[in-house]
């Protein structure tokens, strides 16, 4: 087997992990926002330096290549995807994503018309040619009750493109709602449609040219994009609402897969990056999922994997309001970036704080990297909290510490009771997340932590272990006691299929390699959803069905109606396997670095603490807190009242008592 390069570009850095050859390398560049495809080319070269070949070399060695972006999260946040012109049902303009004085909205309310179900097709293109001569980018069509019958929205796009063929310069795209969900909520239906063709043009230009880029490399596998939905697929097979946080998605599979190595099905994932704390679970092996997801402020009803995103991260700022401390959820970026960094920044972060406590080392960020300003951290903790709070600046520092890992902690206990078992495992990762995996871990009241060796490049670690796959779903919209059910639900099921066989065909796959998971979303009385998975062999079988039905009847008792049935189909790509390691009587200390001042908790005096280099460490190695384990990539605190110990998977166990 050749190497897989997975890439995930975040904020301030873009991560890559490679692995093959009998080994795996986690590299990061900074992120280019001006062009994400130069951090993507920058973090492959990081690759080809690190296994020591040419880049040419390199990429005609690679089996494969996993990219996922923000740039579709970027053009949202920024305001910064197409002018849209949006075509909709009478009276469905009280429901679009419209901008208003504040200019926050996705569509101009200018862009935007409405159309009578019965209005002639040729005074529907008069209503879109007047868009597009507005300065429409692309179109949106979604007409109410196109989720059940699209027949309306697919005439109107068949008349403009009639009008506007492909070879045509003027040409637009037109995106219909039905092509993105068939659910209901016709708002939802809207925002949904809307998001992905915000982005569209964007992210398809940024695509496009990072795999022609690659393909002048001399790469030719295939170049497959991460998906919302815990798969990957290839540019032509991927909508922009899919890519939708694919990054924090991903680190949910591997969260899984971490998980799977000590036989356990709940797990709870924590990435503590720079602006934000990433938190997600795992339950009886499921990838949780958001039924009708809210997408920087919109409401869609297009399933995606859920991850809550908590604003405090390493670079959040804290301050005192009203004679209280706050941390977050504004934070100094990469620029001017914490106070320590010396790039200008004033306000004092998370990571001053961690600096001032002794927890990281000025000398050894990023293995070096950065030289950290442990004075103007001080400074900016002293002016900001330590004297309006009457405080010492090294009491302050504790209090924002504390801050995060209590109400991290709380937002995770809260995720925990939704799991199966009474004590998922914690997977904590990213740049700043094993600072404070121990007291979040115990004030979520969790007892073991698991850190990867690839913990600062976690989603691109766990991209490495995503399969190709396709997600569809059929509105149904039937009683459980309805006669005519089992037919329709056949009926979906076998349009569903022949589907995804085209489409698995279309990415290489054979039949014979793929997997098969049926799904069916169901509403209560209540108004509440629920949802039943289960994996098949052949959907279209009688025991594939009657596996879902019990399944329904065994987890959603209370249904009242079938809203719509799924069908996910996958194929194995090559990925990164774990490795048993033989374990090592060797004591941790020959992994020894010295000792540091460090102030612990309960009180402002800093106390000598051992620390460990943990590139060093070995299957095996085992110690006691107070300690901390430095890499180049990332500080662990091992908090008193806490052991730690590399396991034979190379992982990093944390256990309190």
């Amino acid at each position: 087997m050749g190497y897989t390069i997975d890439i995930d570009t975040g904020g301030t850095f873009t991560d890559g992990f490679v692995a093959g050859q009998g080994g795996a390398w986690a590299v990061k560049t900074p992120t280019t926002p001006h062009d994400l495809t130069e951090c993507f080319l920058n973090c492959v070269r990081a690759g080809a330096e690190a296994v020591k070949l040419s880049v040419e070399g390199f990429l005609e060695r690679t089996d494969v290549i996993r990219f996922a972006s923000t740039v579709g999260t970027n053009a949202l946040i920024e305001r910064s995807g197409a002018r849209i012109g949006l075509i909709l049902s009478r009276d469905g303009g009280a429901l679009a994503p419209l901008a208003g004085e504040a200019g926050r909205g996705l569509i101009d309310p200018d862009m935007l018309v409405e159309i009578a179900p019965d209005l002639p097709m040729d005074q529907v293109l008069t209503q879109a040619q007047a868009l597009i001569d507005a300065g429409a980018q692309c179109l949106v069509v979604a007409l109410e009750g196109s989720g059940a019958d699209p027949a309306r929205e697919r005439a109107v796009r068949e008349t403009i493109k009639r009008e506007y063929p492909r070879d045509f310069l003027g040409s637009i795209p037109v995106f219909l709602s039905s092509d993105i969900t068939v659910r209901d909520g016709y708002g939802e239906r809207i925002n949904s449609a809307v998001v992905s063709a915000y982005s569209h043009s964007r992210l398809a230009r940024l695509l496009y040219k990072a795999e022609q880029e690659l393909r002048g490399l001399r790469y030719r596998g295939p170049f497959l994009i991460g998906h919302n939905d815990g798969a990957v697929a290839r540019v032509a097979k991927t909508r922009a609402i899919s890519t939708y946080n694919s990054g924090p998605a991903a680190g949910l599979v591997g969260a899984r897969a971490i998980a799977a190595l000590y036989g356990e099905a709940d797990v709870i994932s924590a990435d503590m990056g720079g602006t934000s704390f990433d938190i997600g679970l795992v339950s009886d092996g499921w990838l949780n999922v958001a039924l009708r997801p809210q997408i920087e402020g919109y409401r869609t009803n297009v399933p995606m994997t859920e991850v809550s995103a908590l604003g405090v991260g390493g670079g959040s700022i804290a301050g005192v309001r009203d004679g209280a401390l706050f941390v977050g959820p504004r934070s100094a970026g990469a620029v001017p970036g914490p106070a320590c960094f010396g790039l200008g920044g004033t306000e004092p972060t998370v990571t001053d704080a961690n600096l001032v406590l002794g927890r990281i080392d000025p000398d050894n960020f990023l293995g070096g990297a950065r030289q950290l300003d442990t004075d103007k951290a001080r400074a900016a903790i002293t002016r900001a909290l330590a004297e309006p709070l009457g405080l010492s600046v090294e009491a302050a520092a504790l209090a924002v510490i504390s801050r995060v890992d209590q109400e991290v902690g709380r937002a995770i206990g809260a995720l925990r009771q939704q799991a199966v078992g009474d004590s998922p495992l914690l997977t904590v990762y990213g740049g700043a997340g094993p600072l404070h995996a121990c007291r979040v871990a115990e004030a979520a009241g969790l007892k073991r932590i698991v850190v990867t060796p690839y913990s600062a490049v976690f989603s691109a670690f766990s991209s490495s272990l995503m399969d190709v796959g396709h997600s569809y779903l059929r509105a149904v919209d039937m009683r459980p006691d309805d006669q005519a059910l089992p037919e329709t639900v056949e009926g979906v099921l076998r349009d569903m299929q022949g589907a995804a066989l085209r489409d698995m065909r279309g990415e290489g796959f054979d039949t014979a390699s793929l997997s098969w998971q049926m799904d069916a979303i169901l509403s209560r009385e209540d108004g509440s959803e629920g949802r039943v998975r289960v994996d098949v062999v052949n959907p279209l079988s009688a025991e594939a069905r009657q596996t879902l039905h019990e399944a329904i009847r065994r987890d959603v008792p209370d249904a009242v109606a079938l809203g719509a049935v799924g069908l996910f189909v996958s194929a194995p790509v090559p990925h990164f396997r774990f490795e048993e390691q033989p374990l090592t009587p060797a004591a941790s200390e020959t992994a020894r670095l010295g000792v540091r001042e460090v102030v612990t908790e309960g009180g402002a005096a800093p106390h000598e603490v051992r620390v460990f280099d943990l590139e060093r460490m070995v299957p095996g190695q085992a110690l006691t807190g107070p300690a901390l384990l430095e890499s180049s990539k990332t500080t662990v605190w091992v908090a008193p009242g806490w052991s730690a110990a590399v396991d034979r998977y190379s992982n990093l166990m944390l256990t309190e008592g």
